[in-house]
């Protein structure tokens, strides 16, 4: 495809007939707002096809094309920020992931500080601190007494340390 650019000479335009006197900056936008003439090939097909739906809309094949050219460009341009928006959540929602996940490796132990576990009676829906277990209310657990202060830790029957025999009354 060969494309050309030529400057409209026409006399009639609004341009030729502005005053002289006019400043140099209404010059300067006077050349920006100034339409150009863009000689294309087409195929014999597309030109039809063109020339078939101007004469059913009733205007020039020229005012045609030029506005399917605006709309193909204003939609690439929308496109392409759409796509940049896209790409920037996308990176976001992966590095939150990406620190939860780290976040979840680094926690060692959730129960490292705990100085003893409390049996109790589960009054509301909450999950087990170690194995994330769901717990429902009415269901058995033990409340993780912690050695600084923190959220409350229900720990399920499962996950409880069991006992080692060397406590209190044992023998030696």
């Amino acid at each position: 495809m060969n494309h050309d650019v030529t400057h409209s000479s026409d006399p009639e335009a609004p341009e030729a007939a502005a005053p002289a006197a006019a400043s140099a900056g209404d010059d300067a936008e006077r050349a920006d707002r100034k339409e150009r003439v863009l000689h294309t090939r087409v195929p014999a097909v597309l030109e039809a096809e063109l020339k078939a739906v101007a004469r059913a809309l009733r205007v020039p094949v020229s005012n045609l094309v030029r506005t399917i050219l605006e709309d193909a460009v204003a939609i690439a341009d929308r496109a392409s920020s759409e796509v940049g928006e896209r790409l920037e959540a996308a990176a976001r929602s992966v590095e939150q992931e990406r620190a939860r996940l780290r976040a979840r490796v680094e926690r060692a132990d959730p129960l490292g500080d705990v100085l003893a576990y409390q049996p109790v009676t589960v009054a509301a829906p909450n999950r087990c601190a170690r194995c994330e277990a769901p717990l429902e209310p009415g269901d058995s657990a033990s409340l993780a007494i912690r050695q600084k202060p923190g959220p409350a830790a229900f720990v399920c029957a499962a996950c409880l340390p069991k006992p080692s025999g060397k406590g209190r009354g044992s023998a030696p």
